[in-house]
């Protein structure tokens, strides 16, 4: 069980580099949940809250436009569900909102003022 949501922990969404950047947007980590209660699944959250300077490193190889740095980007992968599966339906639930990427073995969620889709 989580100490944030029912599946969500705050350690989940520290920064790799160890600098101690942790603090994530509500309604990411809202949405996030939203999709383990809908697919009633647990999730593992592979990469949160990015310092700017890990987001640069060549082992992410982001940019500062990225919303990993600003607290409002979770890297997932949920453990009942393809991440087709999740993108479909995050896709229909929030049509004109957040921006969601669909990877081979993960998806990308955030929680942008405008709207991005992409597939990878």
């Amino acid at each position: 069980m989580g100490d944030i949501t029912d599946n969500l922990s705050r350690h989940e969404f520290a920064c790799k580099c160890g600098c101690g950047c942790d603090t994530m947007d509500v309604q990411t980590v809202m949405v996030v949940q939203d999709v383990c209660d809908h697919f009633n699944c647990s999730v593992a959250i592979t990469s949160a809250h990015r310092c700017f300077t890990y987001n640069r490193t060549p082992e992410v190889g982001s940019n500062d436009n990225s919303q990993h740095p600003q607290g409002r980007a979770m890297d997932c992968i949920f453990s009942a569900s393809t991440p087709e599966e999740v993108h479909d339906y995050l896709c229909e639930k929030y049509p004109g909102k957040y921006g969601f990427g669909l990877y081979r073995t993960f998806n990308h969620i955030d929680t942008r003022s405008g709207v991005a889709r992409w597939e990878k």
